[in-house]
């Protein structure tokens, strides 16, 4: 079981309709959890997107491990945060095949409840519930009821935000991760200029991602007459042991890239409660990350720079924050209902 620190209720309540199933779909991993009561995440399981046509066919081989059926007595209410926008009933995913009808889902399924949010919506929502699930890069403190901003690098790059209303908090559907990528030195133009034999547009995810930091590497390797191929996670791997000057190189334009963003980021919503930064490459980089150029970069904006300095910026180090955040979201549906 995997209980967080969440002002949401007492943990030790049941849900009154029965355990719930939640979800997080990444373009690579699908996570699953059943929640038996507010904050409690039960049968953790993480399974490929590959290894399944549909995400009904993930949903129930979910549901049918022995350690899953044992708690499941019926699930009536679900929730799903997804790597996508969710806009209506159709979904299909940027970075992986899957195409579904949320109502057809929840047919299929036999839910009486399904919603379908975006993910980084949800990973929004649990910003307020981390407690001691976040590490803290540079100085600066949080403003009191400010907004709040998210980006994380994964399989994508995602981006949201959140913002402080009188009725609680609201999530922005952001596709923030699709503006265009700008550079800031010599270096990042020549990686746009090489992006751009490849790419008509360069956004910010086609750098901040797994496969950016493989874009990356290409980059700086045709620079530096070289022409190399590695995968992103050989590429952590020979940076973070010191093997590899190019590879350290690249976690360092990596970094850099990421500050400028999350900088862009603070400026254009406020955001100063803070910053936060999740997904799946930045919370494994450890104390790389913290002593990169990220901070620097992240507060180098010329007459903001000051501004910038006291934001505060925080890795999320929570295993499954998504759940926090989504669990809000279906429990506000449900009480509304």
């Amino acid at each position: 079981m995997t209980a967080f620190p969440s002002s949401l209720d007492p943990v030790s309540i049941a849900h009154a309709g029965g355990v719930r199933l939640l979800a997080d779909i990444g373009g690579t991993n699908a996570r699953f959890a059943l929640e038996s009561g507010p904050g409690r995440f039960e049968a953790i399981e993480v399974l490929s997107c590959q290894q399944y046509p549909t995400l009904a066919d993930a949903v129930r081989a979910y549901l049918a491990l022995p350690q899953v059926a044992g708690l499941n007595n019926g699930i009536r209410h679900a929730a799903i945060a997804i790597a996508n926008p969710v806009s209506g009933d159709q979904v299909r995913m940027t970075n992986h095949h899957w195409a579904f009808s949320i109502e057809a889902l929840r047919q299929a399924c036999g839910f009486d409840t399904l919603l379908v949010v975006n993910d980084f919506s949800a990973l929004a929502r649990s910003l307020p519930h981390l407690g001691e699930h976040k590490r803290q890069v540079g100085g600066g403190a949080p403003v009191p009821d400010a907004p709040l901003g998210l980006l994380g690098a994964g399989t994508g790059l995602g981006v949201s935000g959140l913002i402080p209303s009188a009725a609680g908090w609201t999530a922005l559907r952001s596709e923030g991760g699709h503006v265009s990528f700008s550079p800031v030195n010599e270096t990042e133009v020549a990686i746009l200029q090489y992006a751009w034999r490849e790419f008509e547009h360069v956004s910010a995810e086609r750098l901040l991602s797994g496969a950016g930091v493989e874009l990356i590497y290409r980059a700086l390797s045709d620079r530096a007459g070289r022409r190399d191929n590695l995968a992103a996670p050989e590429i952590s791997r020979r940076a973070l042991a010191g093997e590899c000057a190019l590879c350290d190189e690249v976690l360092e334009s990596f970094c850099g890239m990421l500050g400028t963003v999350a900088g862009n980021l603070a400026i254009t919503l406020g955001a100063q409660g803070g910053v936060y930064i999740g997904g799946g490459i930045v919370p494994r980089l450890g104390e790389r990350f913290a002593n990169s150029s990220f901070r620097r970069r992240f507060e180098q904006k010329g007459r903001f720079s000051a501004y910038l300095a006291q934001v505060p910026t925080y890795v999320i180090t929570a295993d499954y924050p998504a759940f926090l955040g989504v669990s809000a979201i279906l429990s506000e549906k449900l009480s509304a209902a």
